[in-house]
């Protein structure tokens, strides 16, 4: 029996707004006949609305001392860890992430709550000596005010996570919109964080599309009333995004794509390397920024290493997301259509293995070993192309699907030089047992991000994320790191000598004999 589908609209100021006349159906993508939400979407006018609500509560917020923030953080993260499981389902329904990794995605937000629980009790200035007598320096961490953040689907609740638990807790007031295809775990998401103490109009959700949010914003910016944006998603919408922030001299937090490079050394434990490639470049099916564009392989070790990683893709369960599988569904029909244009990338010269076909698994086009029915959803082929040339498209374009490229190198520079040739510049891998090719592909890589002997994929909680180039701004999310993108740094100078004493001017000056030589 069919679940009735949740009526989802957008909350500001804890106000629902009125349904639409013709919501948005959301669909389970691996089981596309099942509706899973009616979205209201908002328009611009309602998401500037938002932000005006925001920022008429933050200023009460910012009030409340920090360390009783870090309290509702604590709280989040308790409301989180017992409805993990109902939580990490809702995310499986909405998108097709696997159970496994949905788990993991919710344990994300814990994690970030047990990181963050403290911090109100951490945000520390300084008091800094000064140059003149009978005066103290200082500084203080302030909040900057209303955070718009955007996020993608991929992720639809982690990323998130990122964003608004340290925005909380820095004492801004928050308007999220999340994807409109993830919208029922959002809902989740907003309900567990609205029990945790926040008060009304401090956290905003607006249900809304790209272009409808992108003018909202603009007029929110235009009225003084965003004082922060954090976005997710893809590069191009990034550059619309930071152009339009750049306007209103604000630098916005941008985590965008990634063709994420793995090098695989001469000395590299081969069968680890094809398992971190398998994960990286297959798991929740290719559709994450840190997913593995290419496997740049040593030509010595090469043969080898695809011969692995095209066994072991090969025998991969594939299908419903709900079982134990590699990977599920392609996240909606929107993702589908943009990952078959990927496939017609491939050329002539590249070697397609890693599974019985390509393109998208059905009874007409199956896949050997599939777990479930084809028929249900958005399923498709893993694909390894081989003999991939850096002029190919499918080398440097992101490429959002099941697919992971392979070419090879000689020497450990041309891997560097390979591996940013793209642009990109998030996540990155080196397989080695060699501890100098490890430091020197790292300080030559320009990736925000380098494991060593580990996949392109895996974030701590409380390590930096983030990238360069096309990947991003340079902005850091979680960690001590985050705290610079929701605060702004405050000086103040105490003068207590009853003088006025004018720096760089009334300062002590020390007779020294600097023109003394020993003998």
């Amino acid at each position: 029996m069919t679940a009735t589908p949740l009526d989802l609209r957008s909350v500001i100021a804890g106000e629902r707004l009125a349904a639409a006349d013709r919501p948005l159906a959301s669909v389970n993508p691996s089981r596309t006949a099942e509706v899973v939400a009616q979205v209201s979407l908002a328009g611009r006018a309602d998401f500037t609305a938002a932000c005006r609500a925001a920022q008429e509560a933050q200023a009460e917020w910012a009030r409340v001392p920090a360390p009783i923030r870090g309290q509702v953080i604590a709280n989040i993260g308790e409301l989180v860890a017992a409805n993990k499981e109902a939580l990490a389902r809702s995310v499986t329904r909405d998108i097709g992430k696997t159970l496994g990794e949905a788990r993991g995605e919710v344990q994300e937000i814990i994690d970030t709550c047990e990181y963050f629980r403290g911090e109100g009790r951490r945000l520390y200035g300084q008091t800094v000596p000064s140059e003149m007598p009978d005066k103290q320096l200082f500084t203080f961490r302030n909040p900057l005010g209303v955070a718009a953040i955007i996020t993608a689907g991929n992720f639809p609740v982690a990323v998130p996570s990122w964003y608004i638990i340290p925005a909380l807790l820095t004492g801004n007031a928050v308007v999220w919109k999340p994807a409109e295809y993830s919208a029922a775990c959002a809902w989740s998401f907003y309900e567990l964080f609205s029990r945790a103490g926040i008060p009304r109009g401090v956290l905003n959700i607006v249900y809304a599309d790209g272009e409808e949010t992108f003018a909202g914003l603009e007029q929110a910016l235009g009225e003084g009333l965003v004082d922060k944006v954090g976005f997710t998603g893809s590069s191009a919408v990034g550059a619309r995004i930071g152009e339009l922030c750049g306007r209103h001299l604000q630098t916005p937090c941008l985590e965008l794509g990634g063709k994420n490079p793995m090098v695989v050394t001469e000395d590299a434990d081969l069968e680890l390397a094809a398992e971190g490639a398998l994960f990286s470049g297959f798991g929740t099916a290719g559709q994450r920024c840190t997913s593995l564009g290419t496997a740049i392989v040593h030509e010595g070790v090469h043969d080898r290493f695809v011969e692995l990683l095209a066994g072991a893709t090969a025998a991969a369960r594939v299908g419903d997301p709900t079982r134990d599988v590699l990977y599920g569904p392609m996240i909606n029909e929107r993702f589908a259509a943009r990952y078959e244009s990927y496939l017609g990338w491939i050329g002539d010269h590249h070697r397609v293995l890693g599974s019985t076909s390509t393109g998208r698994i059905s009874a007409a086009n199956p896949r050997e070993g599939f777990v479930g029915d084809p028929g249900d959803g958005l399923f498709y082929h893993p694909v390894i192309l081989d003999g991939v040339r850096p002029e190919d498209k499918v080398f440097t374009e992101e490429t959002f699907g099941p697919i992971i490229g392979v070419t090879t190198y000689r020497h450990l520079e041309e891997a560097v030089e390979l591996a940013d040739l793209p642009g990109y510049g998030l996540s990155c891998a080196i397989y080695t047992t060699d501890p100098k090719k490890a430091f020197d592909f790292r300080s030559g890589i320009g990736a925000g991000m380098v494991s060593v002997n580990n996949s392109t994929s895996g974030a701590e909680a409380h390590l930096p994320f983030g990238g360069n180039g096309r990947s991003g701004n340079g902005g850091r999310l979680s960690g001590m790191w985050v705290l610079d993108q929701f605060t702004r740094w405050q000086s103040m100078n105490w003068d207590y000598s009853g003088r006025l004493q004018k720096a760089q001017m009334d300062v002590l000056e020390i007779d020294a004999e600097l023109g003394f030589r020993l003998d």
